[in-house]
């Protein structure tokens, strides 16, 4: 369901995977997208979710508090989950999301790895049917600002995008759009430019979004 006063401000999550924090392409273009959003849409609410302030990993203690019921679980095992839970809030309430992140050695960066093993979640972002996985989170829109230094984004070399895309559609978000700025060891400046021309072109031709409500 969808607000039609539009007095309630777009809810944004930003999710920067980037290691660097100062001359990071993937954060300064996500940063230019959220800026067209709000231009496009009014006032955002934004959450940023910076991974380079760590994310704990999937271990043992995590697994077997996740397999266990909830009302069962002890303080220790809701402990364990609890970095994971506030994850999952954050996504949940999110209408629109935005992951930037590098190419690193073909793929994502560890955090942001960390950061999908902490919120896919069986019966909070999926659940299992007779058909198989079902995503729990859908009528979100999802950006993928990607910035790789030689791998052009999309091609064979490339296992960032479609396993973010996959891992997305997986726990029910589909409507995905990437903004590529790709080979910037060679073609940095050109790389950038068409970034930008790609975020103008998706946030200020298409059709408004609406904040959802409950």
């Amino acid at each position: 369901m969808y607000d039609t006063t539009r007095n309630t401000p777009l809810k944004v999550l930003e999710v920067a995977a980037s290691g660097r924090n100062d001359g990071s392409v993937s954060r300064m273009l996500s940063a230019d997208l959220i800026g067209a959003l709000e231009e496009r849409h009014g006032t955002v609410a934004l959450t940023r979710r910076d991974l380079n302030k760590g994310l704990p990993f999937v271990d043992d203690a995590w697994i077997n508090a996740n397999f266990t019921a909830p009302e069962e679980r002890s303080a220790g095992q809701r402990a364990a989950l609890a970095e994971s839970d506030a994850l999952v809030a954050e996504l949940k309430a999110a209408d629109v999301l935005v992951i930037g992140s590098p190419i690193y050695n073909f793929g994502v960066p560890a955090a942001l790895k960390a950061w999908v093993d902490m919120v896919a979640r069986a019966r909070l972002t999926f659940r299992y049917t007779e058909t198989g996985p079902k995503g729990l989170l859908e009528g979100k829109k999802a950006y993928l600002v990607i910035a790789s230094g030689g791998v052009p984004v999309d091609s064979p070399m490339d296992f960032a995008t479609p396993y973010l895309r996959h891992a997305l559609a997986f726990i029910g978000i589909t409507d995905v759009e990437v903004i590529a700025a790709e080979q910037l060891n060679s073609k940095a400046e050109e790389s950038i430019d068409a970034a930008r021309v790609r975020i103008a072109e998706l946030i200020h031709t298409a059709p408004r979004l609406e904040p959802r409500v409950a």
